[in-house]
């Protein structure tokens, strides 16, 4: 089977969500030392490798929206596309505690070779996809680990992540405020400016309406987990979606 960096599923849907998946798969890609990282097994199925479970609440939320969903098909370790090409962390040598080995002398060369047959790829669907409409809504969906190594443990189920365009994201947080039964982290576990991600990229710089979901991996293990979560997600981004057409004045956009 001939080897794809992305795979898109629902290209001809008619809405205008675009919901992706930037850490959807653990792949590594047989021309990246032999196909494997030098990591056991376990280390390769936690989240230093990808997002556990992104992928299936993606593919389902997708289908809710009645929207394409792209997804990447290697590992984040390999090289990671929701980093700009000039960010130090694009190809980690280090991650949660473990060395990666295969990462340990990588090279400019093998850092281009990756750009050339994965990252690039994946942002050039990205942008075919999101200029199909002129109104493509951009939904990153991502899961983070309950507690990194050292680390106290994360109290929210759920994050919304933004920069400098809150127009989307504002009045989902708001909607999902009146949810008795989940801790939502605005802006965590992580800041949502990152210079050069996908969001900045694809959504921000054409002054896209763009939310990036973040979703505890300990909640999305079993497949009727991740369609529980795509299903409760859709009707609130609708929502949010509706009350941000009030506020789409544009925004500024960042550099690439």
């Amino acid at each position: 089977m001939t080897y794809r960096p992305f795979f898109t599923e629902g290209a001809n849907r008619p809405s205008r969500w675009l919901v992706t998946c930037d850490h959807a798969a653990n792949t590594v890609p047989p021309f990246v030392n032999g196909g494997s990282l030098g990591l056991d097994p376990a280390d390769m199925a936690r989240h230093i490798a990808y997002d556990p479970g992104a992928a299936g609440v993606a593919r389902a939320l997708a289908r809710a929206l009645d929207a394409p969903c792209i997804m990447t098909n290697f590992s984040r370790l390999v090289i990671d596309p929701n980093r700009g090409e000039d960010d130090p962390t694009l190809v980690m040598k280090l991650y949660d505690g473990t060395i990666i080995p295969a990462n340990r002398h990588v090279g400019p060369a093998d850092i281009e070779q990756r750009l050339n047959a994965l990252y690039r790829p994946y942002h050039s669907e990205l942008a075919r996809m999101a200029a199909r409409q002129d109104d493509t809504i951009i939904v990153s969906i991502h899961s983070f680990t309950r507690q990194l190594q050292g680390r106290p443990p994360r109290p929210w189920h759920i994050g919304v992540l933004y920069a400098t365009d809150d127009r989307l994201t504002r009045p989902l947080i708001n909607r999902m405020a009146q949810e008795t039964d989940i801790c939502v982290g605005e802006n965590e576990p992580y800041g949502g400016h990152l210079p050069g991600d996908a969001i900045a990229r694809h959504g921000i710089a054409y002054q896209r309406l763009n939310a990036l979901i973040e979703l505890r991996n300990d909640l999305i293990v079993t497949e009727d987990q991740q369609a529980a979560w795509a299903q409760r997600l859709a009707p609130m981004l609708v929502e949010a979606a509706d009350h941000a057409g009030a506020r789409l004045t544009p925004v500024a956009a960042e550099n690439n």
